[in-house]
């Protein structure tokens, strides 16, 4: 299947154009041992094919091995489970989101706007120092997210095309 993924960031937090609080969302610590961050990773991104949604238990095993510093945080809808955000903390003060996304039974609900914002407010929070937040979306993700991103300040800064396998 043929994709194209984009690459944007940010290089500063005053750059963050912050969408309108969606009541009842919160942004909350999950640890790393939670059941939930495959839980959640599957189920965000079977709709979209993402790779994750295919794992073994063994291939669990080894994604979290070869990432050991994620970090990862549970977007709560009134106390409901409602997406997830992944961090990798990269030497030079970056921030990557390796994972943003909300579950299908909360997309649609005018959520994700405020859901990023939260995202991306934390992950300038992550290290003293922190001078650039990326991630990269697939053109076969849900067809609001690069708007989305856009909408929040994060800037495309790279695009690539290619088969999704």
């Amino acid at each position: 299947m043929r994709e194209i993924v984009t690459y944007v960031e940010m290089t500063g937090s005053d750059q963050l154009a912050r969408a309108e609080p969606a009541p009842g969302l919160a942004l909350e610590t999950l640890d790393r041992d939670s059941p939930l961050v495959v839980d959640l990773q599957v189920k965000i991104g079977s709709p979209y094919g993402w790779k994750c949604a295919d794992r073994t238990d063994q291939q669990w095993a080894a994604w979290y091995a070869e990432h050991p510093d994620r970090l990862f945080r549970l977007l709560t809808f009134h106390g409901e489970p409602a997406g997830l955000v992944a961090y990798d903390l990269h030497p030079g003060d970056g921030v990557e989101i390796e994972t943003f996304g909300l579950v299908p039974d909360f997309v649609g609900r005018g959520l994700g706007g405020y859901a990023l914002t939260l995202a991306l407010e934390q992950a300038w929070k992550l290290a003293p120092t922190v001078t650039r937040v990326w991630l990269h979306t697939s053109s076969l993700d849900h067809p609001h997210a690069l708007r989305n991103y856009h909408r929040r300040g994060l800037r495309t800064f790279k695009t690539e095309a290619g088969d999704r396998t």
